[in-house]
């Protein structure tokens, strides 16, 4: 898979993404940053059912941005089955 790019508009602010996905074992998971800012891991939440910032950064982030950023790599993700 390539490394993706697109642009989210969250709460009136624009942010450009960029995602770079990555296996770790046998796990489908990606780099994300936007806007220039340091470099997240989402991971698939098997609780949430969704992607999700792994680790302590989660607080990081609004949650309005990260389940924008989630939607977006559920969508471009093959099937999970």
């Amino acid at each position: 898979m390539k490394k993706l790019s697109f642009n989210l508009l969250v709460d009136g602010v624009p942010y450009m993404v960029k995602a770079e996905p990555f296996s770790f074992n046998d796990e489908q998971r990606y780099n994300v940053s936007f806007n220039g800012s340091e470099t997240y891991v989402f991971a698939w939440d098997e609780e949430t059912l969704r992607y999700a910032p792994v680790g302590e950064v989660a607080v990081e982030l609004s949650m309005a941005l990260e389940q924008e950023i989630a939607n977006r790599l559920y969508e471009v993700t093959p099937s999970r089955e």
